[in-house]
């Protein structure tokens, strides 16, 4: 029986990507549609992505599926071949990054219970009956008219290193906080004509479905999300009103969209818009540091964890014996993990 899941340790799997000497791709792509046996069609696609030495993040649910992942480039063809011989991805858009590929390396598929979790209990929640789609053209034209409302479907440490001129943040940790959230704040702009957005569509999509379900009626989501709006300003010249970092969820870290820098260094103040985890993994939060407190704290996120990793593996393990460490994400807004980091790591 084939093996259908990795076997390999992370850091030779590491070591194996950074050895190649084939270019990759970093792409991703989503799509709602039913899927009557998840598990099924995981183990098929698996079979397959494995043969084209594909790695990356994938998601399958009985509403869809949700991929981020990196391919040779000499099997691009072949994987875009294969995704759309099937009827419900045939022509599905597949979005390329705007960084390199080295961004996975493993592949993890899972089947989830739902591909973006929600929170949604109620059953007459339509996925179909969704906002418009509206291109890098339209955005830009729709986002100049004065009555329009611009929605970033992001978390907050996203919108923090970058987002669209004007557009406002829904403050929350998950996206099923966010779905009610969104919701409650445009109560009295049901009139106005409201885009969402978020980094590759999917998010964005299905809240402007949760919208048209609240009752709003001129509901409209960026089609590919930032990462296609970037190509498509590339690809065409068009003005770009993305400033900052588009945040991704793989090994960059990140993408560059705009020049501009619009986050601070959460230890210093400084002008920086790099995320990183502490490298204390017995932490591992993630929080945005300046090359200058980088280099002063080891990449670490305090001096207490800067002196944890100058312990020996043992004494490591000791110290993290019993401690929840929650969600790791610095949250400016709520200070909810821990103080507000000063120029002392403190």
């Amino acid at each position: 029986m084939a093996v259908l899941h990795n076997r390999i340790s992370q850091q030779e799997l590491k070591e194996r990507l950074y050895q190649e000497k084939e270019p990759r791709k970093t792409v991703s792509f989503y799509q709602y549609f039913l899927i009557d046996d998840p598990k099924e069609f995981r183990d098929i696609l698996y079979k397959k992505l494995i043969e084209l030495r594909v790695f990356g993040r994938i998601y399958v649910a009985r509403e869809g599926i949700n991929a981020q992942i990196s391919v040779p480039e000499m099997y691009f063809e072949q994987l875009k071949n294969y995704l759309y011989s099937m009827e419900f991805l045939n022509g599905v858009r597949i979005n390329v990054a705007v960084d390199d590929g080295k961004s996975f390396w493993v592949l993890k598929i899972k089947v989830r219970e739902k591909i973006v979790a929600d929170g949604i209990a109620d059953t007459s929640f339509d996925m179909s009956n969704k906002g418009r789609y509206v291109n890098a053209e339209e955005f830009n034209s729709l986002t100049n008219e004065p009555d329009t409302i611009i929605i970033d479907m992001r978390n907050h440490y996203e919108y923090e290193v970058g987002h669209f001129v004007n557009a406002i943040e829904v403050p929350s940790d998950t996206f099923r906080e966010q779905l009610p959230m969104a919701a409650d704040m445009l109560a009295e702009q049901k009139d106005k004509k409201i885009i969402m957005y978020c980094t590759g569509g999917i998010r964005c999509e299905k809240a402007s479905a949760y919208l048209l379900h609240r009752g709003f009626e001129n509901v409209f989501h960026l089609e590919g999300g930032i990462i296609h709006y970037a190509n498509t300003v590339k690809e065409k010249g068009i003005q770009n009103k993305f400033i900052g970092k588009n945040f991704v969820f793989d090994g960059r870290l990140g993408e560059k969209i705009g020049e501009e820098i619009i986050a601070t260094c959460h230890q210093c103040g400084n002008s920086a818009d790099a995320h990183t985890n502490c490298a204390n993994d017995g932490c591992h939060l993630l929080f945005i540091q300046c090359a200058v407190c980088s280099t002063q704290f080891e990449g670490c996120c305090s001096k207490e964890c800067q002196g944890i990793i100058h312990l020996t593996e043992e004494e490591r393990k000791n110290y993290r014996k019993g401690v929840d460490n929650g969600r790791k994400v610095f949250n400016k807004s709520r200070s909810r993990l821990r103080p507000k980091l000063n120029s002392d790591g403190l």
